[in-house]
C-alpha cells in the first residue's frame, strides 16, 4: 500500500474544526514542523491539542495559537511560550497539565487499548482534585484516564512508503508513542525511502501505525533559548 502524499498540506487537508490532535516532540525537538504550518495555513479551529509543550511564540504550535486556532492545551508545561501562558491566565484557552510520566503513560495506554491505570504520581495534590483514588499497599493512587486522538502528527527521520518509521537520537522523543494512538496517525519524514530500504530490526514505529507519510522541506531546528558562554 502507498501511503505517500505530495505534501504536508495535503497530509493535513481533512482535519476538521474541532479535532482533537496530537503533536509529537519535546519543546521544538522532533516536531513535526510542516504539518504544524500547513494545519495554520490551512485555518483550521477550536483545536484540543495533547503535546508536551506548545513550542514558542512565533513557532511550532505558537503558530497555531497565535491564529487563535487552539481550544484546549493537554500537556506538561507552558515551557518558553509567554501567549500560552497570558491566554491561559486570561481563561481564554483552556490548560490541563500534568506530570511528564502521567502524560506519557496516558498516551501509551491510549494506544494499547487500555481505558485507564492507576498512579501514585500527583496523590495529595492538586494533581488529585476530581480524580478516583484508591489505596494500595498503604500508598495512594489516583486513577488517569487514557489519552487518544483523531489524529497524530509526527516527525521522523526516515520513513519507507509503507509508513514503517526510524527516529533519530532524542528527536524521537513522544513521537512513537503518539503514533500508536490516534485514528489518523501523518507522519513527516526527513529521507522517504523505498520498501526494504530501511534495516527491519531498527525500525521503531512499525507501518502498521502510520496512515499518511510524506517528506517534509525546509527544517529549522530551532532550539528553545540558545545560550553561548562567552570565552574566556
Amino acid at each position: 500500500m502507498n501511503k505517500v502524499f505530495p505534501d504536508a498540506e495535503a497530509a493535513v487537508a481533512d482535519v476538521p474544526n474541532g479535532a482533537v490532535v496530537m503533536f509529537g516532540g519535546f519543546g521544538l525537538c522532533g516536531i513535526p514542523e510542516n504539518a504544524i504550518a500547513a494545519l495554520a495555513r490551512k485555518g483550521v479551529r477550536d483545536l484540543t491539542v495533547i503535546s508536551n509543550n506548545a513550542g514558542v511564540d512565533d513557532f511550532g504550535l505558537g503558530l497555531l495559537l497565535k491564529g487563535s486556532q487552539i481550544r484546549k492545551v493537554i500537556g506538561t508545561y507552558v515551557g518558553e511560550n509567554k501567549l500560552l501562558e497570558s491566554l491561559a491566565l486570561s481563561g481564554s484557552i483552556e490548560l490541563e497539565l500534568m506530570p511528564q510520566g502521567t502524560f506519557a503513560e496516558r498516551i501509551r495506554a491510549g494506544g494499547a487499548g487500555i481505558a485507564a491505570f492507576y498512579t501514585p504520581t500527583g496523590a495529595g495534590t492538586v494533581v488529585a482534585e476530581g480524580k478516583e483514588t484508591r489505596e494500595f499497599d498503604g500508598r495512594a493512587f489516583l486513577l488517569e484516564r487514557a489519552l487518544t486522538a483523531d489524529f497524530a502528527c509526527v516527525k521522523a527521520w526516515q520513513g519507507d512508503r509503507w509508513g514503517n518509521l526510524l527516529y533519530r537520537k532524542t528527536a524521537r522523543n513522544f513521537n512513537p508513542v503518539m503514533a500508536t494512538a490516534a485514528k489518523v496517525t501523518i507522519a513527516e519524514v526527513e529521507e522517504l525511502v523505498e520498501p526494504g530500504a530501511l534495516d527491519p530490526n531498527a525500525i521503531v514505529t512499525p507501518g502498521v501505525y502510520v496512515k499518511r507519510i510524506f517528506e517534509g522541506t525546509n527544517y529549522e531546528k530551532r532550539i528553545e533559548n540558545r545560550t553561548v558562554r562567552r570565552r574566556s
